[in-house]
C-alpha cells in the first residue's frame, strides 16, 4: 500500500488547525497510519510543519491565481480572494502562528512572494482610488492575514457560521480600507 502524502498532510493540517500542540502520535492516528510510517516520511514535527508550510503556500498561491486580482474592481477581487482562500484558512491560521517558520535565516521565500502579491493588490486599489491611501499596503496585507486567521478560528470554534466567513472578513476589512468620499 502506497502512502498518500497529500492525504497525510491534509489530515495533519486538519488536526493541527484544531489542536496546534498535537503530538506526532496524534497526527499519525488522525491520518490513519502508524507512528513509524509517519516518521519515515516526516522525521519529526519540524519536518511535518515545513511540509505543511509548502502546502499552505501552494494553496494560497492557487487562491491568488483563482481570484484574478487584476480583474474588475478591487472589492470584487477581494471577495473572490476570500472565497478562494476559505478552504485553506485553517491551515493558513496554523502556519502564521508557527513562529519557527518566521525565525532566523531559513524563512521560506514563498511567504515573501505571497506578501508581494497581496501588497501589490492593495497598492493597485489605492492607485485606483478604491482603498484608503493612509494605510500602507503592507499593513492591509497583515490585516487581511489576521482576519482570515481569526475567521478560521471562529468558524472552527462554532462562534461563526462557515457560510458567513467571507462576508464578515470582506465587510470588516473594506469598512476600514474603503476610501471615504469627502462631502
Amino acid at each position: 500500500m502506497t502512502l498518500d502524502r497529500a492525504q497525510v498532510l491534509r489530515s495533519a493540517a486538519s488536526l493541527l488547525t484544531r489542536k496546534s500542540t498535537a503530538t506526532m502520535d496524534e497526527v499519525a492516528r488522525a491520518a490513519g497510519i502508524g507512528r513509524a510510517t509517519l516518521h519515515r516520511h516526516f522525521s519529526g514535527r519540524d519536518a511535518l510543519v515545513r511540509a505543511l508550510e509548502e502546502l499552505g503556500i501552494q494553496e494560497f498561491e492557487a487562491a491568488l491565481d483563482a481570484a484574478a486580482l487584476d480583474e474588475g474592481t478591487s472589492e470584487e477581487a477581494l471577495r473572490r480572494l476570500i472565497a478562494a482562500v476559505q478552504p485553506s484558512a485553517g491551515l493558513l491560521s496554523f502556519l502564521v502562528t508557527e513562529n519557527q517558520l518566521f525565525e532566523g535565516d531559513q524563512m521560506n521565500e514563498g511567504w515573501n512572494r505571497l506578501d508581494a502579491r497581496v501588497s501589490a493588490f492593495f497598492r493597485r486599489g489605492q492607485e485606483r482610488g478604491e482603498f484608503r491611501i493612509d494605510l500602507t499596503p503592507a499593513w492591509l496585507t497583515e490585516a487581511l492575514y489576521g482576519l482570515v486567521s481569526t475567521g478560521a478560528w471562529a468558524v472552527q470554534a462554532g462562534r461563526v457560521a462557515g457560510q458567513d466567513f467571507a462576508y464578515m472578513i470582506v465587510e470588516l476589512l473594506l469598512g476600514g480600507a474603503r476610501r471615504s468620499v469627502e462631502r
